[in-house]
């Protein structure tokens, strides 16, 4: 105590004055802590309370401290704090001006030196530096300090060496200072910086610090001082070109980044010093002189950086050089998936050049550039390039008429076309390949839809009619003689198109007319209509339809034959169908401006995109057309019909036969490889869906039925194979093409499609090893060897004879026709079957596109009775679809099938309501879906069918009165909801429910599951109230224990059901919980001993079950025994034995829990003392002693009895040597070290009966240890 006494003063006078006063404030020193704190606002209020502070007290001691603190935090171990320190050393310097900058300057250099501090706080260190510079920079008193500025950029300067910790900040920072201070400061920093800026030239800092001090006092750092300085008064000349190479030789190194200073020496050079540094440093100096990836991806960078800075003749300059040849070549190069990719960053260069540039004219220069840039005529950038996308309108329409002019006159001179290394070794094999205009053509096509198609691209209705003519005038048109009225013959080709480049140009075109019919309108024209309105699509500003001003375009162009020729001329029966069509169109304008209807501008969308197809394929779709033309005759005549008033019976006869043409030319229409197409006979198909009959429906389903896929075929596919291509017709996929070849030419992949040709060539050959010998080959083989006397016989067995020359000659002539006409057999068995492959293809395809309409009819009509129909067909498609191959096609055939059926038909909101009289068909199919379904043996196709069967339910039961009145309160639903079921026959429907059910709780292996159940339960109360007998029978007549535990599970719902209550209140509630609790009673009685996981479950079932019913008749105070349950739960625990946690085990409780039994507590102390106790006397008796027995044999007896009477006596010392057994091995092994070694024989000496006795002895200690452990 007295000890202490002392002390405590001696503790307090330990310590300085200051330390007693802030021992006394804990509010000054929790400033310090805030100011670390992440949360900014915290921060800035700390920072704020403790300036006042400060000001308030005046106090020496407390404004050292805080100088002291907040100098420490620069360096802080979290990186949020750091900013915190800073920003308060900062105010703090700015309130109290008498405080020096130079001195704390130097206290932050002593605080966090570089060349003291350990190795791992490096890092920390580093941005103590950098913080505090920041605060002495935020101080604003760097101009009345001047030496201090001189202090900050050398303390900048040599934190560049650490760049991997603090990046390139202290450039930023250095920037930052001299941009504040005044001229008259620098002047006088000048002095102190004269070593820094004439070595300049050394490293990248020094050159910046250099180029900012130029740009921010221009009138300080005079040519003449630069001379003084550098020795020239210019930084780029021919003298300085090799330094500022060596300079960024060892300054970059191999981090593949463009140093900043760079970009700041190009802000300052002029045109003859850029062509200059351009050309010696950039392409003779960094490309020809060190020819390595690294300086190409350098001067890469450095080519898409200073686009910005440069002037439009720099940009060609620039743009047309050695450096944009090799970018080029790295372009293509780079195209294999394991290459470093650099075309991604100058994307990103270029979009921001173009985004930040206001002049058209340098845009254009440099969209023209790169696309300049070609390998063997096709550019390297992708014609799908967004960067097209920031051009300004000007700069647009110049780069469109560009590329029409390239496409039209090919000038490959003014390209800057280059060939790889391989193409140029393969230059023969290119030569037969496509030339390089026919490349650059459909690059073009390409590019100009593009265009189109980027909605982000803002272009004037003009430009895309402008392209979109252009590219179906020569698609199907030639020019023969100029004419005024169509601008399009003006251009004149000087090489003419082939046919490939034809082909790319009509499916562009009907790509364009794609985008075009999903082309919304702009939005400054959509600023005066009403904003309820939907906005229009495929329309131009006036409201006409895009497609109807090219079929306009398409009519001049056939009306002038002197000046046009077509590709393709119509026939006269051809031409007939045009002006037909022409006509429909019109009339159906004309009957539109009285009231413009869906329905009219769907067939008006049909009528002109036929009509726009009969030049790309004028034979097939001449038929569709009269079809369609008589089609539209139909139902104008059957509309002026119902206009006069007939009788009601009458109309009803009438049925609308121009509905199932009109569905016969839509399927015949799917068949074409179009996606627009496609689009325009959904949107057509949903305006007819009205009239849609039972009749044209079929014929939609006969489509989609399984066994009729052979005579669907003959639908899709016709004689001549011409629709083997897949919907997609823009030009993508010939550019897909084109950038295979090119990336075929660069590298090894023409090797590697060699390979996979060789290996496909094999393949075949095992093929046909593995396939079984044509007996009929045999039989002609054995023939024609007979005939020729070469087939060996008995008789001529041992002859030496052989054939004379003219019999070989023949026979190999035999043979050799004998072959040839086999394998022209297996040829065409191969061709055969790959038709009948490709023909499987397309009419699953086919099938696919029929699922359009299938799906627009269930969304526009599910309230039809006609939707009713569409139940069974889809099933029987889901249901062969499960068993069929794993093809990926007919995976999303599947696919979206069952999405049709569950979640648009089934779960749809809106269904049939007018089943009044199809009581009785309804009925039928719900006991043929139930029927079929337990006869299935796949659950997930058994889900669909019985999902099936819910809807039919629902559309018997209609719906409930509730729907139509005001809606009933949560709280207090009605019971006439939940007992209302519409036209439902309930015993009839009931029986079929309870077959399956039974069918399910009896049969081992049934498609049924509990959740099917579940959801009938949930939706028809009335069912479930009905069928809970059932269930509740089988929760002991359950066939396994599954089902025995899915039956708890079923009568648990039904019970905890809010409807279910209400429709068994009173006594039959009562009746059903006797009839439950005994029930469970049985079941409970049925456990027997076991560890089966089947029989836990199902007791985990059962007792939830009884919680339920227990909690339920406690609650409801029902008179029901419960004696004969609480008596079966009490016994379980003899039967079962439980663990301490564990789902069954809280189930248990739980429920014992309401009987007023709870959970016996277990003490942890106790019984972990007696286990910690039983495993030490085993290891004390089993494993210590009789060890140490044996070892201590051969010393002598004294030694021996001590060890004895030590392990008897002394209990707690052995059971310490047992638990340090490690530490008793090397004591073992030192023991020798004693007098008794002497009296041991040398190892070296033993006999070999010694060692096989030893290893005797160690095979009997196992037993040993088992008798000393018992």
């Amino acid at each position: 105590m007295s000890v202490e006494m002392v002390e405590v003063p001696v503790k307090a006078a330990a310590p300085v004055r200051s330390a007693g006063i802030l021992q006394q404030n804990r509010v000054f020193l929790d400033f310090f802590w805030d100011v670390a704190k992440p949360d900014q606002e915290v921060r800035l209020k700390a920072i704020e309370d403790l300036i006042q502070y400060l000001k308030t007290n005046d106090k020496a001691d407390e404004l050292e401290y805080t100088l002291k603190r907040l100098v420490d935090g620069l360096a802080h171990t979290r990186e949020t704090a750091r900013p915190g320190f800073s920003l308060a050393l900062g105010q703090v310097l700015s309130s109290f001006e008498d405080v020096s900058l130079q001195s704390i300057l130097n206290r932050i250099k002593d605080k966090h030196n570089l060349q003291t501090v350990k190795k791992k706080l490096v890092r920390n260190a580093a941005f103590g530096n950098l913080f505090g510079v920041l605060a002495v920079q935020q101080s604003g008193r760097l101009a009345k300090e001047p030496q201090v500025v001189l202090g900050c950029v050398q303390l900048l300067q040599s934190l560049n060496q650490h760049r991997q910790h603090v990046k390139d900040l202290p450039s930023k920072t250095m920037m930052d200072i001299l941009t504040e201070i005044p001229e008259e400061v620098f002047e006088e920093v000048l002095l102190g910086l004269q070593t820094d800026l004439a070595s300049a030239f050394r490293t990248p800092e020094q050159l910046q610090l250099l180029l900012v001090a130029l740009q921010r006092f221009p009138q300080t750092l005079k040519p003449q001082k630069l001379k003084k300085l550098l020795g020239s008064s210019t930084i780029i000349n021919t003298d300085n070109i090799p330094k500022v190479l060596k300079m960024a030789a060892h300054s970059v190194k191999k981090e593949r980044t463009l140093p900043p200073v760079v970009l700041d020496l190009l802000k300052l050079l002029k045109e003859d010093s850029f062509q200059l540094f351009w050309n010696k440093a950039i392409v003779e100096g960094m490309l020809e002189e060190q020819p390595d990836p690294l300086s190409d991806y350098l001067s890469f960078r450095l080519l898409g950086s200073c686009l910005p800075f440069l002037s439009l003749n720099q940009l060609r300059e620039v743009l047309s050089g050695e450096v944009m040849l090799h970018y080029g070549e790295h372009v293509v190069s780079a195209q294999r998936p394991d290459r470093f990719k650099l075309a991604p960053e100058m994307d990103t260069y270029v979009s921001d050049f173009l985004q930040g540039c206001e002049e058209a004219d340098k845009q254009l220069v440099v969209m023209v550039a790169f696309s300049s840039l070609t390998n063997q005529g096709f550019p390297v950038v992708p014609p799908v390039w967004r960067v097209v996308q920031h051009l300004r309108p000007v700069a647009l329409q110049d780069f469109v008429d560009w590329l029409k002019n390239m496409f039209l006159q090919p000038q490959l001179d003014k390209l800057l076309d280059f060939s790889t290394r391989k193409q140029k070794d393969n230059r023969e094999v290119r030569e037969q390949k496509e030339g390089p205009v026919s490349r650059l053509r459909k690059w073009i096509v390409a590019r100009l839809s593009s265009i189109i198609d980027n909605h982000q691209v803002k272009k004037q209705e003009s430009l895309i009619m402008d392209v979109a003519r252009f590219v179906f005038f020569h698609a199907f048109f030639s020019t023969k003689k100029a004419s005024a009225g169509i601008a399009e013959t003006g251009g004149k080709l000087s090489v003419p198109l082939d046919e490939r480049t034809r082909a790319a140009l009509a499916n562009s075109f009907f790509g364009l007319l794609m985008t075009l019919h999903h082309r919304p309108l702009p939005e400054d024209s959509v600023k005066g209509t009403v904003v309820q309105q939907k906005r229009a699509l495929g329309v131009t500003a006036d409201g006409t339809m895009w497609i109807y001003h090219l079929v306009q375009y398409a009519q001049i162009l056939l009306s002038q034959p002197k000046c046009v020729e077509s590709r393709q001329p119509f026939s006269p029966e051809q031409r007939q169908a045009w002006d037909s069509m022409l006509e429909s169109v019109a009339s159906l304008k004309k009957k539109t401006k009285k009231g413009q209807t869906a329905e009219s501008g769907a067939f008006q969308q049909l009528f002109l995109l036929v009509g726009m197809h009969l030049f790309k394929a004028p034979d097939e779709l001449l038929g569709i057309m009269k079809d369609l033309q008589s089609c539209m005759d139909k139902a104008h005549e059957k509309k002026a019909k119902k206009k006069k008033k007939k009788p009601a019976a009458q109309q009803e006869e009438e049925e609308p036969e121009w509905v199932e043409v009109m569905v016969d030319i839509l399927l015949s229409l799917l068949s074409q490889p179009s996606r627009h197409i496609r689009q325009v006979c959904k949107t057509v198909f949903s305006s007819i869906c009205p009239h849609v009959t039972a009749a044209a429906l079929t014929a939609i389903l006969d489509v989609l039925d399984p066994e009729e896929e052979e005579d669907s075929a003959l639908v899709v596919v016709d004689d001549d194979n011409k629709k083997l291509k897949e919907e997609d017709e823009d030009q993508d996929e010939e550019m897909e093409d084109d950038k295979s070849d090119m990336s075929d030419d660069s590298d090894e992949d023409e090797d590697d499609e060699a390979m996979e040709e060789e290996e496909e060539e094999e393949e075949e050959e095992e093929e046909e090893e593995h396939e079984e010998v044509d007996q009929s080959f045999r039989l002609e083989l054995m023939k024609v060897l007979q005939q020729k006397k070469a087939l060996a016989t008995e008789e001529d067995a041992s002859s030496d004879d052989d054939m004379d020359d003219e019999a070989m000659m023949e026979l190999d002539k035999s043979l050799a026709a004998l072959f040839s006409e086999q394998k022209k057999k297996t040829q065409a068995k191969k061709d055969e079957k790959s038709k009948l492959q490709k023909e499987k293809m397309l009419v699953r395809d086919f099938k696919i596109k029929v699922l359009d309409l299938v799906e627009v009819f269930v969304a526009r009509q599910a309230g039809s009775p006609l939707v009713l129909s569409l139940v069974e067909p889809l099933l029987s498609i889901i249901d062969r679809g499960m068993s069929s191959g794993s093809n990926q096609q007919e995976q999303d055939f599947l696919r979206k099938t069952a999405d049709i059926f569950r979640n648009q038909l089934c779960r749809s909101k809106v269904y049939c309501r007018a089943a009044d009289d199809r009581q009785e068909e309804l009925h039928e199919l719900l006991n043929k879906l139930m029927t079929k379904s337990q006869k299935l043996s796949d659950s997930s196709v058994c889900l669909y069918y019985f999902s099936a069967s819910l809807y039919v339910l629902k559309v018997l039961r209609g719906a409930p009165a509730a729907e139509s009145k005001e809606e009933q309160t949560p709280n207090r639903p009605a019971a006439s909801d939940s007992s209302f079921m519409g036209n439902v026959d309930v015993d009839r429907v009931s029986t079929i429910f309870r077959e399956a059910l039974s069918s399910f709780m009896t049969r081992r292996k049934s498609p049924l599951t509990a959740q099917m159940f579940t959801d009938l339960f949930s939706r028809f109360p009335v069912l479930c109230v009905n069928l809970l007998d059932t269930t509740v029978q089988h929760i002991t007549s359950g066939v396994r224990q599954h089902q025995q535990g899915q039956a708890c599970v079923l009568v648990l719902r039904a019970m905890q059901s809010r409807e279910v209550q209400l429709l068994l209140s009173g006594a039959r509630w009562t009746e059903l919980c006797v009839k439950v609790t005994s029930q469970l009673v049985a079941c409970l009685e049925q456990v027997v001993p076991t560890e089966n996981k089947m029989v836990k479950e199902r007791v985990v079932k059962t007792l939830e079950l009884c919680q339920f019913l227990v909690k339920h008749i406690h609650q409801q105070k029902l008179s029901v025994d419960l004696e004969p349950l609480q008596t079966v739960l009490h016994s379980l625990t003899t039967v079962i034995t439980f663990k301490k946690t564990g789902k069954l085990e809280d189930t248990y409780w739980a429920v014992m829990k309401h009987f007023g039994v709870m959970k016996p507590k277990t003490e942890k102390t106790k019984p972990d003392k007696e286990a910690d106790e039983q495993p030490v006397g085993k290891k004390k008796k089993g494993f210590l002693p009789e060890t140490k027995k044996r070892k201590k044999r051969n010393k002598p007896v004294l030694e021996a009895a001590a060890a004895d009477s030590s392990t008897s006596s002394d209990k707690p010392a052995a059971a310490a040597a047992a638990a340090g057994k490690g530490q008793a091995k090397k004591k073992k092994n030192k023991r020798p070290a004693d007098g008794t070694a002497s009296s041991q024989p040398n190892p070296a000496k033993k006999s070999k009966m010694q060692a096989e006795s030893k290893k005797n002895k160690k095979k009997k200690k196992p037993k040993q240890k088992k008798e000393g452990g018992v």
